[in-house]
């Protein structure tokens, strides 16, 4: 456990992305199986272990810490797991009687065989035998709350450098394993071949594409432009009889959506565009608000199914049958998509629709009065380019139409996580009510610079009215200037409205709270 402590540390407080990939390769190669693997199903978020829950975590410490103290404590560091691991046992002395350590392995294999009711009092017992540190690694483990500043994907990627493997292979294999992944450390150190894969529903890598930003370098007639829709960005596959749904990060996201995998019945790996449709709409799209609240359920009630109903706008097709078109020219794969566009349920599944335009003048005026059907841009795709993963310079461009901005005055402050834990860093704002009150519009976390940060951590410290444990309301004096892609009705939130990916553009200090705008202003800006 002391080695993969001293791995996250080593994480949270580097901030260089290839120093990352080159601690997290030295680990993988220096520490055995099945350690290496359990710690890497840790940092992509594919250990379960299924019977150790954040609320009976917080029992077992209440049990052990002073309730008032541990709440208190929680409140000032905020996370839970570096709260417990420091209040743990504060009367041990670890200079002079160096804690036991407990090995990986053994860790995560009692805790994933532990029965319900057994399983908080193992850990307790594991904790017992640790310092700060290694309490701190084994809580995240056990909760899978990871959080030290990478991405699933930056430890796919440190584990293709470490062996010198192609990084898309590894992400498309990387669904047939799990931890501890010992089949999949023997091929990347060379000591065996992959099984045979070619009958498993596996992912594979999309391509991406580069903004727009110089118009004048891409001749239109060797492109064809393409809506990109407000929805999420999807691969289906089926192979040996099963169907998954996966997104751009390759999570299998299937168990939301039943019904688009179930009717998709078809040999092969489709790419396109998740959405639901709105009544309000005459069927069409529905907003990514309705799409969202399906997102990340486990089940999905009739209810919802009937009242929510996806479906995929399909781009591109990557494998149709047996045969890997991938390598075709974008112009043959889009004949080969319309082709098989018969075979689909037309209630799950349309093509998306090719945009005709001459100039640039006019696609720009194109999408911007496509604002209000559900579209976020432009795509450009070049006639002859293959499907090939990542982004590739002059292949796929996206041109997304401006974002929407209001000046919002600051409601709310709370602190952040891991390295904001101490720093007022996400902000709830709101715009005024034809009562004169302020309701809320919506939350952001980022868009500011260090400094900016730094300023609105004072602001919030020194202009506190009311304290809710890690949220501070504060005077209803600062004007943020939100931008924000699209803003949808909304009956969770009290002003109605939920705003679709908000960052902070700007602080303005130059205007007064009271000229801030109305919540009619932002209803005038819905899109549905």
């Amino acid at each position: 456990m002391r080695a993969f402590s001293q791995l996250l540390d080593d994480l949270t407080y580097t901030r260089s992305r290839n120093a990352k990939l080159r601690r997290i390769g030295d680990y993988l190669k220096s520490t055995p199986d099945p350690d290496r693997g359990y710690a890497l199903g840790a940092l992509t978020g594919t250990l379960d272990i299924p019977h150790v829950k954040p609320a009976a975590i917080r029992a077992m410490a209440e049990e052990k810490i002073d309730p008032v103290l541990y709440k208190m404590s929680r409140d000032y560091v905020g996370d839970s797991a570096e709260t417990i691991a420091l209040l743990w046992d504060q009367d041990r002395d670890y200079d002079d009687a160096p804690a036991n350590d407990i090995r990986l392995k053994d860790a995560v294999e009692t805790l994933q065989s532990a029965k319900k009711t057994d399983a908080p009092l193992l850990l307790a017992a594991m904790l017992d035998r640790l310092d700060p540190s290694g309490r701190y690694a084994l809580i995240k483990i056990a909760t899978g709350a990871l959080r030290v500043g990478i991405s699933a994907r930056l430890a796919k990627v440190a584990l293709a450098e470490a062996w010198e493997r192609d990084v898309e292979k590894v992400e498309e294999v990387w669904h047939a394993f799990e931890p501890p992944f010992e089949t999949l450390f023997a091929w990347a150190e060379g000591r065996a071949d992959l099984p045979d894969l070619s009958s498993l529903p596996l992912f594979r890598p999309f391509m991406l594409a580069h903004p727009l930003e110089d118009e004048e370098r891409i001749d239109l007639t060797d492109y064809a432009a393409e809506w990109k829709w407000d929805g999420i960005r999807v691969q289906l596959v089926r192979a040996g009889g099963e169907t998954r749904l996966y997104s751009r990060t390759g999570d299998d996201i299937g168990q939301s959506f039943p019904d688009v995998c179930e009717a998709f019945d078809m040999a092969g790996v489709v790419d396109g565009e998740l959405l639901v449709r709105g009544d309000h709409q005459g069927g069409e799209a529905g907003s990514f608000n309705a799409l969202q609240q399906r997102l990340g359920r486990k089940t999905v009630s009739k209810k919802m199914l009937a009242e929510a109903p996806a479906f995929v706008r399909l781009y591109d097709v990557l494998i149709e049958g047996s045969d890997d078109v991938r390598p075709m020219a974008w112009q043959v794969r889009r004949e080969r998509l319309e082709q098989l566009m018969p075979r689909l349920d037309t209630d799950r599944f349309d093509l998306s629709q090719l945009v005709e335009a001459d100039t640039f003048d006019q696609l720009e005026a194109l999408r911007e009065e496509a604002r209000d059907t559900g579209v976020e841009g432009l795509m450009l795709k070049r006639k002859d380019s293959p499907y090939v993963p990542g982004r590739k310079v002059g292949l796929w461009y996206k041109w997304k139409r401006d974002p929407l901005n209001a000046d919002c005055v600051l409601m709310y402050a709370q602190r952040g996580s891991g390295k904001r834990s101490s720093i007022y860093s996400d902000y709830t704002f709101g715009c005024w009510a034809e009562d004169g009150s302020l309701l809320p519009v919506g939350k952001a976390y980022f868009g500011f610079t260090d400094e900016e940060l730094k300023w609105l951590d004072r602001f919030v410290r020194r202009n506190t009215l009311n304290r809710f444990g890690p949220v501070r309301e504060v005077e209803k004096s600062l004007v943020l200037e939100v931008a924000f892609d699209s803003i949808h009705l909304s009956k969770r939130h009290k002003s109605g409205l939920a705003m679709r990916f908000p960052r902070i553009s700007r602080i303005r200090k130059d205007k007064p709270a009271h000229e801030a705008d109305r919540i009619e202003t932002l209803q005038a800006m819905v899109t549905g």
